[in-house]
């Protein structure tokens, strides 16, 4: 009986700690214009260009290479050059940005699905729960609700 448990117990421990590690996914900006592939080497297909500050979500590395999750939710790779620290987040869908963190704040601008929103300098304040500092590369900046983008 000890030994059944000696087994069981590490993999209910294991078990236990993949949704604490799921919902810690590691996000990353895409650095500069990249090719996106179907597989972990130069030689795969190409499967299209991300633009510079894309945020993709890592799911593995091998080597050079990292599997990565986009937007839409395609698995892809990239290589590990590629990536940068700088971070974006994409609207999911219509997105209000204000320029308070209040539902009844000014409108700043409101971005279509799929525009890349720069997440804002944290050392200019937190923003409170449920909303993201964000800036726009024309120039707008303010609070957008977390729910409305994506890469977090």
């Amino acid at each position: 009986m000890r030994r059944f448990a000696a087994v069981v117990a590490p993999l209910v421990a294991a078990a236990l700690l993949v949704p604490a590690a799921a919902a810690l996914a590691e996000i990353r900006g895409v650095a500069a214009p990249a090719v996106l592939y179907d597989g972990p080497s130069k030689q795969a297909r190409k499967l299209f260009a991300a633009p510079r500050g894309m945020p993709l979500e890592v799911i593995s590395t091998l080597g050079q290479w990292v599997k990565v999750r986009d937007v839409a939710g395609d698995v892809v790779w990239i290589e590990r050059a590629d990536l940068g620290e700088r971070r974006s987040v994409v609207t999911a869908a219509l997105a209000t940005v204000r320029r308070e963190p209040q539902d009844a704040a000014a409108v700043v601008l409101q971005a279509d699905r799929g525009v890349l929103l720069e997440l804002a300098d944290p050392a200019a304040g937190e923003s409170p729960a449920g909303w993201v500092r964000v800036r726009h590369r024309d120039g707008g900046a303010g609070f957008v609700r977390a729910t409305e983008v994506w890469g977090l």
